[in-house]
């Protein structure tokens, strides 16, 4: 079904059903994607108050066929927040929708409307002595909406599982323009098909997400935090799968560290300290989290120490206060910044078993290898089998000249990762700029399922078109 621009003539009519400061002039920033790929194109920018508001502008939508693209913290990799092509589309941030609505300590439980920051919500959790443990390097500019919408994962994944994992409710405004008043706080909700599940992942392409009812968890009594150099990638998850032997579920984070990263670190930001002289080979971040009487520094030394006797671990350094524990973050959280800085051919999200890390990271390598001599950065969550695989050109060359490379290479990383059963998205969704390699990779049943969703609760193709799957 074809659809409409959202024009002069639209956005005339969208002044007459919703208050004038809502509707503003279209600004560039609602547009650009956060790695310069493509600018995207606006029709129309929203910015409701409240759920009410949202539902005013994608009921006019629909009637219209106006395409509309939901707006979060505008931090998202995969270019669903950007339209790049087809009628210029009715942007709906949700940036006013930022209210923190309840807060319930002896439910474990936080209200929050789809604007709200997650370090905002990380702050209210933190002052009722409550940890919500979604950690993201964007987490003073993403919104809890966007995060659903795409399920995003970060660094305590291992431990807490995908943004998925911590959301029990939802109220979200659907393709028709009504609102589904989905915002519980059970735990136990066994009534029909699960809308909640629909939408996380969706990446706004079945409907707009308002709030959610998300998940909170107590705070650690301590946490010890160590950098550990290892003796392959193989050792790491060795030294992971030890580490859950002495402390169980205690272990909160686990990043696997290539030298390359760190090479990154002291050509482009050379102030971030880093902990040993030389960079090793490969290195771990291993983070605890313990209950009440359990001394996680003393952990971290029992591990370091059977670890050496297993000829796990090379070196290490145990972290021993707050600040030489967020020295040792403060190197994990600066490599995608050297990265960027440094300037990628080509960027890959991805996920394998877990026990199959080490043998993709060298065949990868020895793929990549032969078609020239590139620098490959591979690092990320290893405790949960997300790497994301960097391929950069050699030191003093710029990545422009490397562009015609950049397809053939990512098909050879895609490839490989297929081939290991494993996926081509593990937490920065498909938006536009995979849509293509989701059709060649996905199962067909599962993308035919896919469409018949889409089609049911979406007929006219208003919501987010080009994100996901393709028009």
């Amino acid at each position: 079904m074809r659809l409409n621009a959202a024009d002069e003539v639209f956005a005339t009519r969208l002044k007459t059903l919703v208050p004038e400061d809502v509707l503003r002039t279209p600004e560039a920033r609602y547009a650009q994607d956060p790695r310069g790929r493509r600018a995207g194109q606006i029709g129309a920018l929203a910015l409701p108050r409240d759920v009410h508001q949202v539902s005013t502008l994608v009921k006019a939508a629909a009637e219209a066929r106006v395409p509309v693209l939901p707006y979060g913290g505008g931090t998202g990799l995969v270019g669903g927040q950007v339209a790049w092509d087809g009628p210029a589309p009715l942007v709906i941030s949700l940036e006013r929708m930022s209210a923190i609505r309840g807060v319930y300590p002896t439910e474990n439980v936080l209200v929050a409307e789809a604007g709200a920051v997650l370090d905002d919500i990380q702050a209210a959790a933190e002052a009722v002595d409550r940890l919500f443990p979604l950690s993201l390097a964007s987490e003073g500019s993403c919104r809890i909406g966007g995060n659903l919408a795409t399920n995003a994962g970060g660094v305590n994944v291992l431990r807490y599982g995908n943004t998925r994992d911590l959301c029990l409710g939802l109220e979200a405004v659907l393709p028709n323009g009504e609102i589904w008043n989905g915002l519980t706080r059970l735990r136990k909700d066994n009534t029909g098909y699960d809308l909640r599940n629909l939408l996380v992942g969706s990446e706004g392409t079945l409907g707009i997400i308002t709030a959610a009812a998300v998940k909170l968890s107590p705070v650690p009594a301590g946490q010890g935090t160590a950098m550990i150099v290892v003796s392959s990638a193989a050792a790491a998850l060795e030294l992971l799968a030890l580490a859950r032997s002495i402390v169980g579920d205690g272990v909160s984070a686990f990043e696997l560290i290539h030298r390359q990263g760190l090479e990154f670190l002291t050509e482009v930001l050379p102030d971030v300290r880093q902990p040993f002289a030389e960079p090793p080979e490969w290195c771990v971040l291993i983070e605890l989290g313990l209950g009440a009487g359990l001394d996680p520094g003393q952990m971290l030394e029992q591990l370091f120490e059977q670890a050496v006797a297993q000829d796990l671990a090379l070196d290490g350094v145990i972290s021993q206060s707050q600040a030489q524990r967020q020295e040792l973050w403060t190197v994990r959280e600066h490599i995608p910044e050297a990265n960027r800085l440094i300037g990628s051919i080509a960027s890959h999200d991805i996920s394998v078993p877990i026990s199959l890390i080490p043998e993709f990271v060298a065949e990868a390598g020895k793929r990549i290898a032969a078609n020239g001599q590139f620098r490959i950065n591979a690092f990320g969550h290893a405790g949960d089998g997300n790497l994301h695989y960097n391929i950069f050109p050699p030191k003093g060359q710029s990545r422009d000249a490397f562009k015609p490379m950049a397809a053939d290479l990512t098909r050879i990383v895609h490839d490989l990762v297929h081939e290991m059963d494993g996926s081509i998205s593990a937490e920065h969704g498909i938006g536009r700029l995979k849509a293509k390699d989701l059709e060649r990779y996905g199962d067909p049943t599962k993308l035919a399922a896919m469409r018949a969703i889409k089609t049911a609760l979406d007929p006219a193709g208003i919501m987010n078109p080009g994100a996901v799957m393709r028009v």
